[in-house]
């Protein structure tokens, strides 16, 4: 067994103990009653990080929550790496359907129930405590580390694009390290390669100035109503496939080797279907579920409103009819531009006896790690190591706009090593983080540190 595994082992109890310490504090960055909470948090975090071994942690102020940073820059010529995460949590409502208290730790069949406990406290932490244990054991880390833990990640990270911008110098490296994704499976060690980016639309069709009685004026006057769901219908063809001009123009094709890696996971549609009580699936055809749900572009319908929704009937054709739908977007593909072609598409379709309204929300853009880069490279060994089995591999299909702002601002990729699952309620009552994957996590970003500092 490696010192550093061994090490690792043996002071597990004590590293619980302290993530115990770290979710004590209902550091919810959206509310503003939390504020104090918030920076008593940063200062441990600081605190953590100068204890682990490294030369500098400081709580850096922003625009709006604090930013932690933290380094250990003392071998000459090797990487540097950034690790990314950060202390803020979401808000615990609905409380009443929590069965413990959500900031005060509960540990049970080998895992931690408290908000934050895999999003992201734990994950980050893991970090923390591999400096440490790499400090312990052999005295000096194989290379350069830098921290970034932010406060405002659950808020959409106000701050921290103007904080990269003016701290390019100060942040500069090799490769981002961020564990704010998850695993496959329970124990299957696992790296996201790719995570999709987003375009966010509203569209409001307006007919009358007014809304009018059906029966009087139905058949006269456009419905906004009907006319939206039609050009909401328009969207997809019969085969699944986004009709917008020029959409899939700047589309990263799957490789060979990606399909070839994407299908060695064990993902039984059966059981998916069961899981969501749908009897069939639905998407682009000529795509398995798993290249679907993470390496295709998609569009679909969030919200739709318009007319009476009360109990009862009112005969009306209402004046306005709106929906917002978000587009997932894969590599390559600009959300600004793919907001304008959106726009474009719409009016096109929309006939005269209505206007229509198209308004960009928000994007984000997408992100791909080429598998056979030296980080993903170094990430697929430590986590194998770590682990004993085999690393496969991913693509997300949410969005993480902050790996897509460190490529902008500091030209690095980012290794999406998560240890967390999908399962673990993050952002839900009863959120926990399994204890055996917090221990591997800090033994594989251990593993990770030597790998990568391998000529």
């Amino acid at each position: 067994m490696n010192n550093i595994e061994q090490h690792v082992n043996q002071n597990i109890d004590k590293y619980i103990g302290e993530l115990s310490e770290y979710l004590r504090f209902p550091s919810i960055s959206t509310l503003p009653e939390n504020k104090d909470d918030i920076n008593r948090c940063a200062a441990f975090t600081a605190e953590k990080m100068l204890e682990a071994g490294l030369d500098r942690a400081e709580v850096m102020q922003t625009s709006g929550h604090p930013v932690v940073y933290g380094e250990r820059l003392r071998v000459e010529g090797a990487p540097t790496v950034l690790i990314y995460g950060h202390y803020d949590v979401q808000p615990v409502d609905p409380v009443e359907l929590w069965h413990s208290e959500p900031f005060n730790p509960v540990i049970k069949d080998g895992k931690i129930y408290a908000r934050g406990a895999t999003d992201d406290k734990g994950q980050l932490y893991m970090h923390v405590k591999a400096v440490q244990s790499i400090m312990q054991t052999v005295g000096e880390l194989p290379l350069n580390v830098k921290f970034i833990i932010e406060g405002e990640e659950e808020i959409g990270s106000p701050s921290l694009e103007p904080f990269l911008k003016a701290n390019k110098d100060l942040l500069k490296c090799d490769v981002v390290m961020v564990s704010d994704t998850a695993l496959f499976a329970p124990m299957l060690p696992t790296l996201t390669y790719g995570l999709r980016g987003l375009c966010y639309m509203e569209v409001e069709v307006t007919g009358p100035s007014r809304d009018l009685h059906s029966g009087t004026f139905g058949g006269a006057v456009a419905n906004p109503v009907n006319i939206l769901a039609q050009i909401i219908a328009k969207m997809h063809d019969e085969e699944g496939r986004i009709t917008i001009p020029g959409f899939y123009d700047d589309v990263v094709p799957l490789t060979d080797l990606e399909r070839n890696k994407l299908a060695q996971l064990d993902f039984s549609e059966e059981e998916y279907k069961k899981h969501l009580d749908v009897e069939e699936l639905w998407g682009e055809k000529g795509y398995t579920i798993i290249e679907r749900t993470g390496a295709r572009p998609t569009l679909d319908c969030n919200g739709i409103w318009g007319g009476f929704n009360g109990a009862g009937a009112k005969t009306i054709i209402p004046s306005k009819a709106s929906a917002k739908i978000s587009m997932r977007l894969v590599a390559n593909q600009n959300p600004t531009k793919i907001a304008q072609q959106f726009k474009d598409f719409v009016e096109s379709v929309a006939p005269k006896s209505v206007k229509v309204k198209v308004s960009e929300v928000h994007g984000a853009e997408a992100c791909l790690v080429p598998l056979e880069s030296k980080a993903i490279t170094a990430a697929t060994n430590a986590l194998s190591r770590a682990f004993g089995k085999d690393t496969v591999y991913i693509r997300e299909g949410g969005s993480i706009p902050v790996v897509a702002k460190f490529k902008k601002y500091l030209g690095a990729d980012a290794v999406l090593m998560g240890l967390g699952l999908n399962t673990e309620n993050l952002h839900s009552p009863d959120e926990h983080f399994d204890l055996n994957h917090f221990r591997l996590g800090i033994i594989s970003s251990a593993f990770f540190m030597e790998e990568y500092a391998k000529k």
